[in-house]
């Protein structure tokens, strides 16, 4: 049963998109996974910019020089729990939170507690939301073929 279970979650190109060329394969990725990186593309996603889906995408690079007031972090919240309800179908969104502790460096960290329903499992992914200083870039920036190391995905527990 467990093998129809994952089947549901969906199997996925990797991202960044990895080509092994002694297989010609591409890297895929599964399961939990694939929602996290899923999750990842969707909060990194300008509204607009995906091909065919004009509201897939969250904006959240609006926010990068905002004054951070309960206004501005009440309007993130509710993007991402819009953009997460409508396009992230296989998660059932338990908290959002925001976390200031690094904020006078210019962090914020936005932490997504979420269940996958049909495996029974809660996951928190921690999104740090900042400016790389030099290059302009709006982290999580994927370089290199990897996610930063201080993006997380963690299992909380079995519920």
């Amino acid at each position: 049963m467990e093998n129809n279970d994952k089947a549901f979650l969906g199997t996925g190109w990797g991202f960044p998109p990895t080509f092994n060329k002694a297989s010609a394969s591409v890297g895929l990725v599964s399961a939990e996974e694939d929602i996290c990186e899923s999750l990842i593309i969707l909060l990194s996603t300008y509204l607009g910019e995906r091909v065919m889906q004009p509201t897939y995408g969250c904006n959240l690079q609006d926010f990068v020089f905002e004054p951070l007031s309960p206004t501005i972090a009440s309007s993130i919240k509710e993007q991402l729990r819009t953009s997460i309800l409508y396009h992230e179908p296989r998660i059932l969104l338990n908290s959002l939170d925001l976390s200031l502790d690094e904020q006078l460096e210019g962090r914020v960290k936005l932490t997504i507690d979420y269940t996958i329903p049909n495996i029974n499992s809660r996951f928190n992914l921690v999104y740090p939301f900042y400016i790389e200083e030099s290059s302009g870039n709006l982290l999580p920036a994927v370089t290199k073929g990897e996610i930063p190391v201080n993006l997380q995905l963690g299992s909380i527990a079995n519920v």
